[in-house]
């Protein structure tokens, strides 16, 4: 099969900023002056400044979607800047053939005093279209914007949404030979964010896409390659979406632990995971298939009945998948010594592979109101051969059918 042209090309692409406004003025004075003198040669960094972005290296092909993940600072808009031509490099080079949409910033390259019309038509004049061109697919992005009652009003007075709206339908419907795209999406409605979604699917066999987003669900869904980027350096890269996304998770591990509410009665003594196999940061691992098993010891400080233990499981994002099923009435659950200690199991563990936190809220017998809730209490790892970032891989036959189904 033959491969698609590249239209993005990054070659040891480098950006550095000063820290401090004046000593960069100073800075971009001395440059000038020598760039007129004929220096060529890379200068290092000075005092206050740093590497916003070093030594970047990837092709982007026609039909490629290209994933850039990393915490806030990292470098992702600024790389994004540079591939739409809003600041030159510092050093190396970018070569980009076609035509380019961008939303890489909310209501980046909008007139707030024009009206969305009059804007669909400057957008669609940078993008190198004509206004006949533009004019054959104005319909078709006031329908995909559903901004048809307010298209002709000033796009200062629209919100946040109704901006990546308007954006996204101009960069998407003009079908640029290049797509930009910013964490902009997460602002829409559930129901425009899924339009979205569809219009990347039938746009990428003949577009290439560079997409940064702090979803890693979105990232996975509908990128082939993966830049993380840390400090301005790529730490990792390469087609293997699941193993760019763990290491973008691992720097977050144990950063979610409080207690958000105790009123006195108990406190957790201990708890854990019971495994019997370790990873290099102390936290368990269980093999999916695996039977669940979590011990908790608490100190009962006063006399009272039973409470109630609701346990949550939350995934890598924070998101609550799963909850045990809390003690029942007449559970043979006893206080002695004021303490009360026990384990709680789940049987065949079916949750996908990846990092999972517990949270564990302490209700009063009959009641809502909590004695006790801590978030982030313990993480724990499951393990399989297969990545899947949907919540579950539920286990499954598949038979032959011996004669026709009545």
């Amino acid at each position: 099969m033959e491969e698609k042209e590249v239209l993005v090309k990054v070659e040891g692409v480098s950006k550095k900023f000063c820290k401090d406004l004046k000593t960069s003025l100073w800075y971009g004075i001395k440059d000038l002056v020598s760039n007129l003198k004929g220096n060529q040669t890379e200068r290092q960094l000075r005092e206050k400044e740093f590497w916003a972005v070093k030594d970047i290296d990837f092709e982007l092909r026609r039909g490629g979607c290209l994933g850039l993940i990393g915490h806030n600072g990292a470098g992702k808009s600024t790389l994004l800047k540079m591939l739409n031509g809003l600041i030159n490099p510092d050093a190396g080079k970018i070569t980009i053939k076609g035509r380019v949409g961008a939303l890489i910033e909310l209501g980046a390259g909008f007139n707030p005093i024009l009206s969305g019309r009059e804007n669909i038509y400057n957008n669609g004049a940078v993008l190198g279209f004509t206004r006949k061109e533009i004019e054959e697919k104005l319909e078709e992005i006031i329908d995909f914007a559903e901004l048809r009652e307010f298209i002709d009003m000033p796009v200062q007075n629209y919100s946040s949404g109704m901006k990546v709206r308007l954006g996204f339908a101009v960069a998407a419907q003009m079908e640029p030979d290049v797509l930009i795209i910013d964490e902009v999406l997460a602002v829409g409605d559930l129901g425009f964010i899924l339009k979205c979604f569809k219009t990347i699917d039938e746009i990428l066999p003949n577009t290439a896409i560079v997409f940064v987003s702090h979803s890693m669900p979105t990232v996975s869904r509908i990128c082939n390659n993966i830049i993380l980027l840390e400090r301005g350096n790529a730490v990792y890269q390469g087609a293997d979406i699941s193993e760019g996304i763990d290491l973008y998770y691992s720097r977050f591990l144990d950063n979610d632990s409080s207690i958000v509410f105790d009123d006195n009665s108990l406190s957790l003594e201990d708890t854990h995971l019971i495994s019997d196999e370790w990873y290099s940061k102390e936290k368990p691992i269980l093999r999916w298939g695996d039977d669940l098993k979590l011990y908790f010891k608490f100190n009962i400080k006063r006399n009272i009945k039973i409470p109630l233990f609701r346990i949550l499981i939350y995934d890598k994002e924070q998101r609550p998948v799963a909850i045990l099923d809390p003690n029942k009435k007449g559970s043979n659950l006893k206080i002695e010594n004021g303490g009360l200690e026990f384990i709680v199991t789940h049987r065949n563990l079916q949750l996908s592979k990846g990092f999972y936190t517990v949270n564990i809220t302490v209700f009063k017998e009959r009641s809502n109101n909590p004695l006790l809730r801590i978030n982030g209490l313990l993480s724990f790892q499951v393990s399989h051969g297969e990545d899947h970032f949907q919540p579950f891989l539920l286990s499954s036959v598949f038979e032959n059918i011996d004669k026709p189904l009545k």
